[in-house]
């Protein structure tokens, strides 16, 4: 749910973020819509992921370098472990991206413009919060293809 009186508090650019990061997430709900449990943990080939994997990783990424890397809270993310993710459900998979979107909401709310330029040291190398807000939403809209195609191989294999 967004909660405009924190919109309203903030600089255009964060409201902006929040707005693309909200319709990739809801364009990732749109593909799992009218899908049974056994097609989110449906892989279209060998070496591919599924569904629930990509949904999993895509709210780990996004925890990361929001958090991790621009906010400097650790999560202890298990990165092996999204890949292996099976039998999770739609419900649990829509609540991982609620409680991710609100997650980015409450640190994009504590940023100001120039933060954007502070570098942040991770296990990944250094880069600054500005750096690391970009790729978690281009990294996530990567993935949103990568959902979207499997989907659409999932509805042609009947």
């Amino acid at each position: 749910m967004i909660d405009w009186k924190v919109m309203e508090t903030m600089q255009p650019f964060f409201v902006d973020y929040l707005n693309l990061l909200r319709k990739c997430h809801d364009d990732i709900r749109k593909t799992m819509d009218g899908l049974p449990p056994d097609a989110l943990d449906w892989t279209p080939g060998a070496n591919m992921n599924s569904i629930c994997v990509l949904i999993y990783h895509i709210t780990g990424a996004e925890r990361f370098w929001i958090g991790d890397v621009a906010a400097q809270e650790p999560s202890n993310r298990d990165r092996d472990a999204e890949f292996k993710v099976k039998n999770l459900g739609g419900e649990f998979l829509h609540k991982r991206l609620d409680d991710g979107y609100a997650y980015a909401t409450a640190v994009l709310e504590r940023l100001s413009l120039q933060d954007l330029e502070t570098p942040r040291a991770s296990s990944r190398g250094t880069f600054t919060i500005g750096w690391s807000l970009l790729h978690a939403l281009e990294h996530s809209h990567l993935h949103l293809g990568h959902l979207q195609i499997t989907r659409q191989l999932w509805d042609q294999r009947r």
